[in-house]
């Protein structure tokens, strides 16, 4: 099985550089550093397989907090890696563009199933993350070609940006996550949104239960809860931008839930943060490049001091 490049793997930092996983920061992920308080689940959610009104009231919750439009449908799954996966099933097709740098599981959920992946030029699919991960590029709707997958993974926090409203457009899917935004990554729930034939695609790839009784419950719960998501916008702007000063890099992009900076030397620089036992993210394809998350609001000291 090819290894595949993410943020993460704490446990191999902690093997290398010491400590117990509590002592660490770990800035290498996009994930809200204060998630959506949970509150209590329901036995049923654990006992009972997943129900169908348990589904509807999710749906119900994400086509409002959405504004999804009538015509399109919404489909939830085990995480937007589930739908990732799946993805290569929908389409008829050989080639599909993904223009680099970018969040690299679509590439790899295509050409593991036979596509050509190519960063420019044409192809049968186009897939675009927007905004972009890792620096934070936005799309415009003229610059889609269709057939088209819009990953809006971390599009939560620039709300005013989301192609939502073209989800009716044949050919066209918009991909949501929550674990990010939500900071709840372990919940696993991701959704589709576009029209009812692609649905009804992906929904068969997907298979029943396609998500979990805890996660229809919990994402219902936070989804119906736009106070909280607007407070979280507002502090997650604030934190981004005391991010930016107190580094004092070179800012390449990102959003306000991960920024990319440029340094001399990404490596170096993240076996610095790593010796003050703070995780970083570098990437393969940039020597200079290193992206880091936020901390949670008592955790900001232990980033000054390793920096």
């Amino acid at each position: 099985m090819n290894k595949r490049d993410h943020g993460g793997g704490l446990d191999a930092a902690v093997a290398t550089y010491g400590g117990v996983r509590s002592d660490w920061l770990d800035l290498s992920t996009g994930i809200n550093p204060v998630p959506y308080p949970v509150g209590e689940i329901s036995p049923e959610a654990w006992t009972a397989l997943p129900d169908q009104g348990a589904m509807d009231r999710l749906l119900a919750a994400a086509r409002v907090f959405w504004n999804v439009p009538d015509g399109a449908e919404i489909v939830a799954a085990n995480g937007a890696s589930a739908i990732i996966a799946a993805m290569p099933h929908i389409w008829g097709g050989q080639r599909t563009l993904i223009p680099a740098p970018t969040y690299n599981e679509h590439a790899a959920a295509f050409a593991a199933n036979g596509w050509d992946v190519v960063p420019e030029g044409m192809g049968d699919v186009t897939i675009v993350v927007h905004p972009n991960n890792p620096d934070g590029r936005v799309w415009q709707v003229s610059q889609l070609p269709k057939p088209v997958i819009i990953d809006e993974s971390f599009c939560e926090v620039l709300t005013e940006a989301s192609h939502v409203d073209i989800a009716t457009v044949p050919d066209t899917i918009v991909l949501k996550s929550f674990g990010k935004f939500w900071g709840l990554a372990g919940a696993r729930l991701g959704f589709v949104i576009c029209t009812p034939n692609l649905a009804r695609k992906v929904q068969d790839q997907l298979g029943p239960w396609s998500a979990s009784g805890p996660a229809l419950e919990i994402g219902a719960r936070a989804l119906a809860d736009p106070a909280w998501a607007k407070a979280t916008r507002v502090r997650l702007a604030a934190d981004a931008k005391r991010l930016d000063d107190l580094v004092g890099w070179k800012l390449v992009g990102g959003t306000d839930l991960f920024r990319t900076y440029e340094v001399p030397d990404a490596a170096t620089m993240q076996d610095k943060l790593a010796r003050g036992h703070v995780w970083s993210r570098i990437f393969p394809y940039s020597k200079t490049w290193i992206r880091l998350g936020l901390p949670a609001p008592d955790r900001w000291e232990q980033l000054e001091a390793a920096l």
